[in-house]
């Protein structure tokens, strides 16, 4: 595996491989979710670049970014194993933002507005500007990102769209834990206790989905926080119901039309999110 740490190098060893590229960008504190995407990238390309950068445009708390697990010498054994066609791609600020640290201005209308970017204002500026970069560094045939951070990938889709950038945007299914609580770096966060009982997450939103035939999204939202609260030090964000076209939420489900339910919940102090499609018979 090489590990590279600018753009130029990064360019010349593409250049030297000619060939179709996958790219899988992480923040670090790599977990089998990354790796599925590892896998599938893997399979599907000849060359896989996985790029590792904690960004801090895209935090609006500083004590999150502090706080974000890194552990770089785990996250290169990982990749080590998982496959031998890889290049590292651990930018230093100045490769990402060559003109000082400041996000990129956009406009990606409600996708923006709703759940995580109402919560964390200025969030998705910073994400679209790291990954417009890392799209520009690496010039992939295809990205890979995980469906938990659905909004997410519906506005990289759209970014991808907006400046022609020709990639193709391959989302993957979440990958969970036994217990059913997404994988996320988060949960390296969380202590014992919570991280086991965090499974009320999941299995709340299972409870939902037998009753999506019945239910509204308010009684599904009433439901949620009732479960979720019942357990000492747990918060619940949001729950919203929404298009998963345009993100916009709804008050009304209607026969055979999809949907996603997005949840954000406080485990004590770590921030989880997760998500689940939602179509009526």
């Amino acid at each position: 595996m090489i590990v590279i740490h600018t753009a130029r190098e990064l360019r010349k060893q593409i250049q030297l491989k000619k060939t179709s590229v996958g790219l899988v960008p992480t923040m670090g504190a790599l977990h089998t979710g990354h790796l599925s995407l590892v896998k599938r990238a893997s399979e599907e390309n000849h060359l896989v670049i996985v790029s590792i950068y904690v960004n801090p445009t895209q935090f609006n708390d500083k004590k999150d970014l502090e706080n974000y697990p890194k552990n770089l010498d785990q996250d290169l054994e990982l990749l080590q194993s998982s496959s031998e066609n890889i290049i590292l791609y651990a930018p230093e600020n100045d490769d990402i933002y060559p003109d000082g640290m400041v996000p990129k201005n956009f406009d990606f209308g409600s996708l923006a507005l709703q759940m995580e970017g109402f919560s964390r204002p200025g969030h998705f500026d910073g994400v679209a500007t790291v990954v417009e970069a890392l799209l520009k560094n690496t010039t992939p045939t295809r990205a890979y990102f995980g469906e938990k951070d659905f909004q997410q990938l519906t506005i990289i889709k759209e970014l991808n769209k907006q400046l022609k950038l020709g990639v193709e945007i391959i989302s993957c299914p979440i990958i969970r834990e036994k217990n059913g609580l997404a994988m996320s770096s988060r949960n390296q966060l969380l202590s014992p206790k919570d991280r086991e009982e965090a499974k009320v997450i999941f299995k709340s939103l299972e409870a939902i989905l037998k009753h999506a035939e019945k239910w509204t999204p308010h009684q599904m939202k009433q439901f949620f926080i009732a479960e979720v609260e019942n357990l000492k030090g747990f918060k619940v964000e949001y729950f919203s119901v929404a298009s998963p076209s345009d993100l916009i939420p709804v008050d009304h489900i209607e026969q055979h039309k999809m949907y996603r339910i997005f949840v954000a919940v406080y485990a004590g102090k770590t921030r989880l999110i997760d998500t689940v499609e939602l179509k009526r018979k």
